[in-house]
């Protein structure tokens, strides 16, 4: 409020606007508004505008992909300010708009086969054996990594539930099945 009128103070002086107001639900008391010009800063905003900068300069030199956990462990770790909350530290990036980029947790999408192309169902579902080797059973799957996902499949004896061989790679090609 104040701001607004010392935008428009140029032009309709402070006491018309104050006047004008006090008609609204926006009621400012000249004393208040003269009050507040005269204040000095407080140590909170002061204290507030150099972490700013500090956080600004770590988010920057950090290719600006830093969100608010990383930057308060950053800052708590140069221990210029002593120690600095986390709150305080989310508060102040939205106040500067200081966004993290964030982690897409997309799943990879799968493409079932057309009906034709399956192989035949040569067990017919009947997975009841009674010795080991006379049916193995394969499986494919994904797993998430830091680096992306990474694809297993399994070839089991479906007797003793061993493992058989297996195989990992970055892709899902038909060379991961063979």
């Amino acid at each position: 409020m104040v701001t607004f009128i010392d935008d428009n103070r140029a032009q309709f002086g402070v006491e018309p606007i104050i006047r004008v107001l006090a008609t609204t639900s926006a009621k400012i008391a000249l004393s208040t508004y003269y009050a507040h010009k005269s204040r000095p800063e407080s140590a909170r905003s002061i204290r507030d505008k150099q972490i700013t900068r500090a956080l600004r300069r770590i988010f920057e030199d950090n290719y600006s992909c830093y969100g608010a956990r990383k930057l308060w462990a950053e800052i708590n770790r140069e221990a210029t300010f002593g120690h600095v909350a986390r709150c305080t530290v989310e508060r102040l990036m939205a106040t500067d708009g200081l966004k993290g980029i964030r982690r897409r947790k997309k799943r990879p999408s799968t493409r079932s086969a057309d009906a034709g192309e399956c192989p035949v169902d040569l067990v017919e579902r009947n997975f009841a054996v009674t010795a080991p080797n006379m049916l193995w059973v394969a499986d494919i799957t994904y797993i998430p990594t830091r680096a992306g996902w990474v694809y297993a499949a399994f070839v089991l004896d479906a007797y003793t539930r061993e493992i058989i061989g297996w195989q990992v790679t970055n892709h899902m090609r038909v060379s991961l099945a063979r």
